[in-house]
């Protein structure tokens, strides 16, 4: 024969799959067009052809040919059969393993099941696995079938395969973080790690590793899982000790500091991690959602700019560019958000940041879809809050009540959850004097929390109590430095006619924080006011402000067309 399936072999070896399928083509139909071609060679070409297609992403192709050569396989006399099985019993399983020359009819499989889960297809991609024997999985088959079982919500037999990555490897890092999320304690995890079986004389687990930094990362895993974030972030810290710049590290504490409001820690090991690695994708959209909220567009403009360039099918990037966009066009940026989870149906910051921006549009009944969404994937605190002020939205106090009360039996410790109750509370003018005791309760229990100290101001102001409201903002803005409650006080000393001390915190704001928006626009009324003319009088220059407002970034402009 004039071609040789080491010849393909070789093409795939070096990456080369798209000369490996266009000679692949040559080599099956060379075989299949001679009769006494053995069914063997035929399904050997036939894989070999579907492996270059994997490899080409062509995965449907690739299905189809994978099957052709098991329908030869079925008709294989039973001795060969049995004695290619046997010779692979050390092969690897992955799709990307192109080197055997006989048939392991499990592999194939798995490799169909391979390409049903890169097309988002679970149902299919589990009934092929589901035709593997358990005692036939190897490491990485078992990893697929976790997987599989958790996207299609049968978590007690995700956890099940997940357990058994670990007791063949203990250093399956995925395994150890989804067993965490399915509730599944620190210690039994860790007790996994001794029943792995070491070949060739090997040194057990525990002696290998004396320093247990493995466990500790368990246990810090467990603690984020169980919304316990200050334990979480104390053993990420401890990890970092022993393993400075730990760029995982680093991604994992900024995530945990993201979720739970602490924003300018988080940015400063976001920007760590950027600096030690400027081409990571990695939680870069959680990233992005800080640089918004603190309304550094510079920064954000230019990574997301960085982001297109380095991988523009990632969902992060897709985040990332709705977060940009929120500002000048939400619907657009609507659409980014919902092709990320088109791309990672298991991307919670797409989920967190569509139920906002629906919030913003005022669809809060379809913002609770998608807050549930993420509360599906991963009941934090961020989809809690979605999931209250989206209720609230629609005044579904009831609901928001029950979501506020699931957060605070979730996070007892947590200041964040008492004051979503209280936000429940303060809707209804009946509700304020339960509302402020959980403001206060959260200020006791983390007295630098802004967030509660803004929403009692603003209950005070409600109330007709602007003295207490001034009293409790000024006592924040001595020590701390937060734009946000300077904007506050300016706006109720401006309803005070306190219109100079307005201007002193208005002015501080825009110090702390150029971009802030609300200081922008609070300064234009008030200086319309001390002028004596009316502040929602439209300006001259509107026109040109909204022709500014529409200049995009070419990058983006040119992604949308």
């Amino acid at each position: 024969m004039d071609i040789s399936k080491d010849q393909i072999a070789t093409l795939l070896d070096h990456d080369l799959h798209a000369s490996a399928q266009m000679l692949g083509c040559f080599l099956v139909s060379s075989t299949s067009a001679n009769p006494e071609t053995s069914p063997q060679l035929k399904a050997e070409n036939l894989i070999l052809l579907g492996d270059s297609l994997f490899r080409d992403r062509e995965y449907r192709r690739a299905i189809h040919t994978y099957k052709q050569a098991l329908q030869y396989c079925k008709i294989i006399p039973k001795q060969n059969s049995t004695s290619a099985r046997t010779s692979l019993s050390s092969r690897s399983s992955s799709p990307s393993s192109f080197n055997a020359s006989a048939i392991n009819e499990n592999e194939v499989k798995f490799k169909i099941a391979s390409c049903h889960s890169s097309l988002n297809e679970t149902r299919l991609a589990l009934a092929e696995m589901e035709g593997i024997p358990s005692k036939a999985r190897t490491l990485q088959m078992s990893l697929l079938m976790a997987k599989l079982f958790r996207n299609s919500r049968h978590n007690r037999y995700a956890i099940a395969c997940y357990r058994e990555c670990l007791r063949n490897c203990p250093y399956v890092m995925e395994a150890i973080i989804a067993l965490a999320e399915l509730g599944v304690a620190a210690k039994d995890i860790i007790s996994l790690f001794s029943q792995t079986s070491y070949k060739s004389g090997r040194t057990p687990f525990e002696h290998i590793d004396s320093n247990r930094w493995l466990q500790r990362y368990v246990e810090a895993q467990c603690c984020v899982a169980s919304n316990d974030y200050k334990g979480g972030l104390e053993l990420f810290a401890e990890l970092l000790q022993r393993f400075p710049s730990n760029i995982h590290i680093l991604l994992e504490t900024a995530k945990v500091e993201a979720i739970i409001g602490k924003s300018d820690e988080a940015i400063v090991n976001f920007e760590k991690v950027r600096s030690l690695d400027p081409f990571l994708i990695t939680y870069m959209d959680e990233y992005a959602i800080l640089l918004k909220g603190k309304s550094d567009y510079t920064k954000l403009n230019k990574l997301v700019h960085d982001l297109l360039s380095i991988d523009p099918t990632r969902p992060e990037v897709f985040v990332a560019l709705s977060v940009l966009w929120e500002r000048k066009d939400e619907r657009g940026a609507l659409s980014y958000a919902e092709k990320s989870i088109r791309i990672d149906e298991r991307h919670i910051p797409a989920y967190i940041m569509k139920g906002n921006i629906l919030l913003s549009l005022k669809r809060p009944e379809v913002a609770v879809i998608a807050f549930r969404g993420a509360h599906d994937l991963r009941a934090d605190l961020r989809s809690y809050q979605g999931l209250v002020h989206s209720y609230l939205a629609f005044s579904k106090t009831k609901e928001a009540l029950h979501a506020a009360r699931e957060a605070m039996k979730a996070m007892p410790q947590s200041a964040k959850a008492l004051k979503l109750v209280g936000d429940v509370h303060a809707s209804n003018s009946s509700g304020r004097e339960k509302a402020k005791k959980f403001y206060e309760s959260a200020l006791r229990l983390e007295p630098g929390y802004f967030g509660a100290a803004l929403a009692l101001a603003e209950l005070h102001c409600v109330e007709g109590r602007n003295g207490d409201a001034v009293s409790l903002l000024e006592r924040y803005v001595k020590d701390w430095a937060d734009d946000s409650l300077h904007v506050k006080l300016a706006q109720v000393y401006a309803a005070t006619n306190a219109l100079q001390e307005a201007l002193s915190h208005y002015q501080a704001a825009l110090r702390l924080n150029p971009q802030n928006e609300a200081a922008k626009k609070g300064l234009e009324r008030l200086e319309k006011q001390m002028k004596g003319v009316d502040p929602d009088a439209p300006e001259e220059d509107e026109e040109n402000e909204v022709e500014d407002a529409d200049e995009e970034p070419d990058e983006i402009e040119l992604l949308r067309e």
